[in-house]
């Protein structure tokens, strides 16, 4: 079945921030549902739509940024109380507006994720999570890491209260009071929870999640112990998930999943005979969609998918349809109905027109008088920095809730910038003093009109570690200016894991001092990304990593006075050992560093660079070959004389220089790593093998894996 849904704006608010929108559910005999949201002015507005026009119903004062909005009520009744949190405080509302609640909590931080259960509430902060019971605290838990959402399994069919957190270390933690009951490890950082169905399922113990790198899963979290049900991976490399909806848009009378992404993707996912959902629909706005519900808003007996967008847009999706066929009396009802329309605003228009205009001479009348103050516009930024597995590259997302000018990216530490299919920025490159100003890049991104959202990719080296900074301006005057940082940390390729293989050749790295715990998290915060800052509960900690470019993996153990690392790659333990050494010194600690150097894990990395290095050495040469084959191909006006090898390759043209493209210094990146590798090894033996490098390249120019072998070991 083919689901056609058209684009309807309904109202625009201030900045929006994730699960911050909600439909009322409807009531009495009209069937249409009221909008409630709440934006970063801390104004919560709620209208109906009337004849294709926002109707307001109530709109509160500015205040704190309201971080999040849910709806309550008491158990077993319609759920139409309003809740929001900001900053620290939770505010109740009913439906026409009236305040029935203002809840100062005990928190240090702002609330960054709410869910509400009948008179049960739950908060979390950072790293905090609290259960309050008609405002009394009942129950209190410190997460690992950074919580993202919290939820709770339906309590009036399990008969129990289970609260469930998302954490950023890739982590479900399912709580039963203020204990940890088990842990459910997830395929990415888990950023949005929903109950399938709305309810749960028929258990009432089936939770939706979607991660930060766009995957979706479904789990059944049973007392004993979890059951996953199923995934669906981001094969087509699309945003990550900030907000999901069970609602049935289709009409079949089974509910879809509505799913909002941060590169502003919405999709709907069916279910057909089988259990595992179909993707039926797909539509893409230019922001990121904070909020997402099914209902019926717009028109009685039209449902739709009703989004609130990154700048504050109230959109629908609608299944009525644009246009309809009508007969003459119809058509011209339709025809008066779509001149009021325009006449209103035209209207509109012309007053916002001149309300420009007088803005503009107050704004020249002020900045030419004695006592003019400079007036800075204040604008606000989404932004997110990630390292995606599938190609070691950190992904890099701005978004403005205006348009964006120019960006200009500056970057004290060597990095590639990879092409991104979606962007349509022209970028310029400027030439760069690296001795004196210590810069390898300036860039600027031009972007162009009613550009709101900016996507780069950038890849960094390993052992070369610093801050990239982003100059954003956007398309307002006076011209102003908002810099961003990102740390380029010394392993940056590296991402955190759950498994770790024991039985690879390991390099062994041992430090002992008179150091405290929190100074050796510090460093592993400073060296590996994915690290929480605060340090975690307890005296032993340990981390696994997997190297996204290699799939070498590490491990940290440490505690205070002692830290042991091991890796199968010997470069991990040599910049792990010279940037721990640096910062035990910048704060006069001494160090005791020992190490057990296993000569197997040299053969075992190059083993592992092999297929890719063969992979990367045959793709430069078909693409080297693609010019001489087109030229043979137009002299002799046919490819039947080339043997089926050069047929493919030219067949394939267009494809294998698309991926060439992507990869620039892909191949030069992998003979930097095994150069690394070749000097490490020798490093640790206290033997300097610098001058033998070109020989090294030479065999790496003419690649076969058993010469380089021996290369390495005769040495």
């Amino acid at each position: 079945m083919e689901l056609e849904l058209n684009r309807v704006d309904y109202l625009q608010v201030g900045v929006t921030s994730q699960k911050t929108m909600q439909l009322l559910p409807a009531s009495g005999r009209r069937a249409t549902q009221k909008v409630v949201v709440g934006d970063q002015d801390g104004v919560v507005t709620c209208f109906g739509i009337k004849k294709s026009e926002a109707v307001p119903v109530f709109k509160t004062l500015p205040g704190q940024k309201i971080s999040r909005l849910e709806l309550g009520g008491a158990l077993g009744t319609v759920q139409e109380k309003i809740f929001v949190a900001s900053g620290s405080e939770v505010r109740g509302f009913t439906k026409r507006g009236k305040q029935f609640l203002s809840f100062e909590t005990n928190l240090t931080e702002s609330i960054r994720a709410m869910h509400v259960s009948g008179s049960d509430l739950f908060l979390c902060a950072s790293y905090i999570y609290n259960h309050y019971c008609d405002c009394k605290d009942q129950h209190y838990y410190l997460s690992g890491d950074k919580i993202s959402d919290v939820l709770c399994l339906p309590v009036e069919k399990l008969e129990r209260i289970t609260p469930i957190l998302a954490c950023q270390d890739r982590v479900l933690r399912i709580l039963e009071g203020s204990d940890l009951l088990y842990e459910v490890e997830v395929p990415g950082p888990p950023s949005v929870l929903a109950l399938n169905g709305g309810d749960g399922g028929s258990s009432g113990e089936e939770l939706l999640y979607g991660t930060s790198d766009g995957k979706i899963g479904l789990i059944h979290i049973a007392r004993g112990s979890p059951v996953p049900k199923w995934e669906i991976f981001n094969e087509k490399k699309r945003g990550g998930i900030l907000c999901i909806d069970n609602f049935d848009i289709m009409g079949d009378g089974v509910k879809d999943i509505l799913i909002g992404r941060d590169d502003g993707t919405v999709e709907v996912y069916g279910f057909d005979s089988a259990s595992d959902p179909v993707l039926r629909f797909d539509h893409t706005l230019t922001e990121s969609i904070t909020s997402i519900q099914g209902g019926c808003v717009g028109k009685e007996g039209y449902d739709e998918i009703v989004l609130s967008t990154y700048s504050g847009w109230v959109s629908g999706l609608t299944t009525e349809p644009s246009h309809k066929e009508s007969g003459p009396g119809e058509e011209l009802k339709m025809s008066q109905e779509m001149q009021t329309k325009i006449a209103s605003l035209r209207a509109e228009l012309e007053q916002l027109q001149f309300k420009v205009v007088q803005e503009r001479e107050r704004y020249q009348h002020s900045s030419q008088s004695t006592t003019a103050v400079s007036a800075v516009p204040v604008f606000s930024i989404n932004d997110k920095f990630t390292l995606n597995k599938d190609d070691a590259s950190y992904s890099l997302i701005l978004e403005v809730q205006m348009a964006i000018d120019n960006v200009l990216i500056q970057s004290d530490v060597p990095v590639d910038l990879l092409d991104v299919d979606k962007n349509s920025a022209v970028v310029s490159f400027s030439g760069c003093d690296t001795e004196p100003n210590g810069n390898f890049l300036l860039a600027t991104y031009r972007c162009q009109a009613n550009t709101t959202r900016l996507e780069l990719k950038i890849r960094s080296i390993e052992g070369q570690y610093g801050t990239l900074q982003a100059y954003v301006t956007p398309r307002i005057q006076p011209k102003t200016c908002q810099v961003r940082q990102y740390q380029i940390k010394p392993l940056s390729l590296h991402q955190r894991s759950h498994v770790f293989d024991q039985n690879r050749p390991m390099n062994i790295l041992s430090l002992t001092g008179q150091f405290s715990f929190p100074e050796i998290h510090s460093w592993m915060v400073f060296c590996l990304p994915e690290v929480p800052e605060k340090p975690p509960l307890g005296e032993d900690i340990v981390f696994y990593f997997q190297n996204t470019f290699l799939d070498t993996q590490l491990e940290c153990s440490y505690r205070k006075g002692e830290g042991v690392f091991k890796s199968d790659n010997i470069s991990t333990i040599s910049i792990l050992k010279d940037v721990l050494s640096k910062e035990a010194t910048k704060r006069k600690i001494n160090l005791n560093i020992s190490y057990d150097i296993s000569e197997e894990s040299v053969g075992h990395t190059l083993r592992m660079i092999h297929p890719k290095l063969e992979y990367q050495l045959l793709l430069a040469k078909k693409v080297h070959l693609i010019d001489a084959l087109k030229e043979l191909q137009v002299h002799e006006g046919n490819t039947d004389f080339l043997i089926p090898e050069y047929r493919c390759i030219l067949e394939e043209a267009d494809k294998l220089q698309e991926e060439y493209k992507k990869q620039p210094a892909h191949l030069e990146r992998l003979y930097g790593m095994i150069t690394d590798l070749f000097i490490d090894k020798f490093k640790f033996k206290g033997t300097n093998v610098k001058s033998k490098v070109p020989l090294l390249l030479e065999i790496l120019d003419n690649y076969d894996q058993s010469a380089l072998m021996t290369f390495f070991d005769t040495q």
